[in-house]
């Protein structure tokens, strides 16, 4: 059979997958579905993270697939321009022994297959017609928003946001891949928001795997895998082989008068305003690969041979050693939000959320085998000095500020109190009037002499969800939101970031960025309310902006801490407002009272955030599949030789002092945990 496919001299395409020669990755050893062909999963065998200088070099499209040009272009006419290169019928051609030429009707095999031997359906795909005129995508036979769990009715916000984010739907080769960052009928301009964002796309993977879709999921992280071992230069140098892009587009590129094929055009930052590479990608991956898993059941997945292999690959890159004397995460600017400079560079609190929960993720999915045992127990150590990292310098409350108001400073002693050599000015004046009496929160950045001490929400909401903070901190977080309510909240939840710069802090940390003189961007689109997205800083100390996708981990971290009622008193206000006023990318603002000066309406982040926050209110039992508990084994045990010198207690030691004078509670589950083990 011939595909279309294209070959080099280190990598070749088979059935849209690459093949490598040069490293033996076996990627994608499962044949899409859309062809009909049953799922095979490899037997599990040792391996090993094998480096190469030539490994990934090459550029040339190799997934492809080869349709009609015709039936592009007849689809096209109804959709916005920058919709004209998405092919959503496809035409495969298939040659049998005798040379000619059969055309044969999409098909898939019904409820998705992870087992050899298990009989499926195969299914023809038959196009529907909407009542707009548009065709309707298929996920396992079924059309995407049809379904509805819990015994709630839908409304009609919920009712037109399944329909947009249908429509927001990218095909590739006949199979749903991912969606549209934004599909705004009225923009002519689209820029990069006609593209499948790795982090934007984690609201909608989690609005479809809770409706019960999960092909549309399988086929991104798949899709998304293959990308990684594509060629990555920037003025002939390449990063590490593990990183993943930060978005895709599908083009066709014209193959003869009458056939084109679909080429996946994937963004690692080479096109980046920047030139920055999104660090943030791989850990989404990694920590939608959990939740597909959690939801769907399908933990043949996470067994793959190529999955284990990328996900060690992500590991390797984000654990290499550096001259870092700290065990959080060292990055560039804008290599987490928007290629643009935002003053987080170094270890902002969002990538160390995401670094700890990507850990965790891991260190869950790899496989029990002996070539893992050595990256599980690098895994354990950097989670412990990270959560104790984190939870003793980056939080503050009334009693940390007080502290730091009275710290000595240019202390030379492995004894010193003011470890990073703060110096008490650097506290701001808005600071001091603003902490409650009670609560708390991480600060969004830590580096020697430099704290910065405004509000990142992501970091903190991410910081509950993951465990990342402790019990007794994650209720302080959620007890400062309700109390400073009108100004992390006000009208459209919820702030990215709190407070705006002004004036001389715009111009320095931001560069006199023109495009950002007098607003906060926050373009926020992951999990459950508050999203992986992007974030503009602004010249004014009066206007904030309110990032709308936030609201879904906004509301996954108000159930694990039993505050239900405060995620339903967000959604409840994003819903009143989303619907009229089109779905639009962010709100400007302190109060989140206009709609952004640019912003995109028809957001698919705001959709899926909405979405996904109202299924998880509906079926609160499906948030525990999304959070992580304390985990208390780190606790118990410890490799360091700390206790065998005149130092202080190590990391395992101050951390496990930290929960057990949190609650009693935690005590009796830590006593709980060592039984266990001991009957174990």
């Amino acid at each position: 059979m011939r595909f279309g496919s294209r070959l080099s001299m280190q990598s070749r395409s088979f059935l849209g997958f690459i093949v490598s020669p040069i490293l033996n990755r076996n990627l994608h050893e499962t044949p899409p579905r859309f062809l009909g062909f049953p799922s095979i999963n490899p037997p599990h065998k040792p391996f090993s993270i094998a480096t190469n200088r030539n490994w990934g070099r090459s550029r040339i499209f190799p997934a492809t697939c080869c349709c009609s040009s015709n039936s592009s272009n007849n689809n096209s006419s109804s959709k916005p321009n920058f919709l004209v290169n998405y092919s959503t019928t496809v035409e495969t051609r298939v040659n049998n022994n005798n040379n000619n030429d059969k055309n044969f009707e999409r098909v898939y095999v019904q409820g998705g297959g992870s087992d050899l031997d298990e009989k499926k359906t195969l299914v023809v795909e038959t196009v529907d017609k909407d009542d707009e005129g548009g065709e309707e995508s298929r996920l396992g036979g079924e059309k995407l928003g049809c379904k509805v769990e819990g015994d709630g009715v839908e409304t009609e916000a919920e009712k037109e946001a399944w329909r947009l984010l249908k429509e927001a739907v990218v095909t590739y080769c006949g199979s749903p891949v991912g969606t549209l960052a934004a599909n705004d009928p009225g923009d002519i301009t689209p820029l990069n928001y006609d593209q499948v964002f790795i982090r934007d796309f984690v609201p909608s993977a989690l609005a479809f795997l809770l409706k019960g879709e999960g092909e549309i999921v399988r086929n991104f992280l798949l899709h998304t895998l293959q990308l990684q071992s594509w060629e990555k230069t920037v003025d002939c140098y390449s990063p590490g082989q593990g990183l993943m892009p930060a978005s895709f587009k599908i083009r066709t590129v014209p193959l003869d008068d009458t056939k084109v094929e679909e080429v996946l055009d994937p963004d690692f930052g080479e096109s980046a305003i920047g030139r920055v590479a999104p660090v943030d990608s791989g850990l989404w991956w990694i920590i939608l690969l959990r939740a597909y898993g959690k939801i769907t059941g399908d933990y043949a997945m996470q067994e793959r041979v190529d999955v284990q292999t990328g996900i060690k690959l992500i590991l390797n890159l984000c654990l290499s050693d550096g001259f870092d004397m700290f065990p959080s995460l060292l990055v560039t600017d804008g290599s987490c939000m928007i290629d643009r400079r935002m003053g987080i560079h170094g270890h902002p609190l969002e990538i160390q959320s995401l670094f700890y929960s990507g850990l965790r993720c891991a260190r869950e999915m790899l496989a029990s085998d002996e070539g893992s045992k050595n990256l599980v127990r690098t895994i354990n150590n950097r989670l412990s000095a990270l959560s104790f990292h984190i939870r003793e310098y980056y939080w503050i409350d009334m009693k940390k500020i007080n502290e730091i108001y009275r710290y000595k400073t240019e202390e030379y002693s492995t004894e010193a109190i003011n470890k990073f050599n703060i110096y008490p000015e650097q506290i701001p004046h808005w600071l001091m009037d603003w902490i409650p009496e009670e609560g708390g929160y991480m600060i969004g950045n830590l580096q020697p002499a430099h704290m910065d001490f405004r509000f990142f929400t992501l970091g903190n909401i991410w910081a509950i969800v993951s465990s990342l903070s402790t019990p007794k901190q994650n209720t302080s977080i959620l007890n400062m939101i309700e109390s400073k309510w009108d100004d992390l909240v006000g009208q459209m939840p919820i702030k990215i970031c709190y407070p705006a710069l002004e004036l001389d802090d715009w111009r320095i940390i931001t560069g006199s960025d023109p495009k950002n003189t007098s607003r906060i961007i926050a373009d926020r689109g992951h999990i459950t309310m508050v999203v992986p997205g992007q974030l503009f800083y602004g010249r004014f100390s009066k206007r904030l902006v309110c990032g709308t996708g936030w609201d879904m981990t906004f509301t996954l971290a108000c159930l694990k801490m039993g505050r239900e009622e405060l995620a339903r008193k967000a959604v409840d206000l994003a819903e009143k407002r989303l619907y009229a006023d089109h779905w639009p990318e962010y709100y400007d603002t302190k109060s989140g009272k206009f709609i952004g000066k640019q912003a995109r309406l028809y957001q698919t982040w705001t959709i899926a955030g909405f979405l996904t926050s109202k299924m998880l209110l509906e079926n609160p039992e499906k948030a525990a599949l999304l959070f992580w508990e304390e985990d208390y084994e780190l606790l118990e045990t410890c490799v360091c030789a700390l206790s065998k010198t005149s130092r202080k207690k190590c990391s395992r030691v101050a951390a496990k002092s930290q929960i057990l004078g949190g609650s009693k509670t935690s005590l009796a589950l830590i006593q709980v945990f060592r039984s266990s083990a001991a009957l174990a």
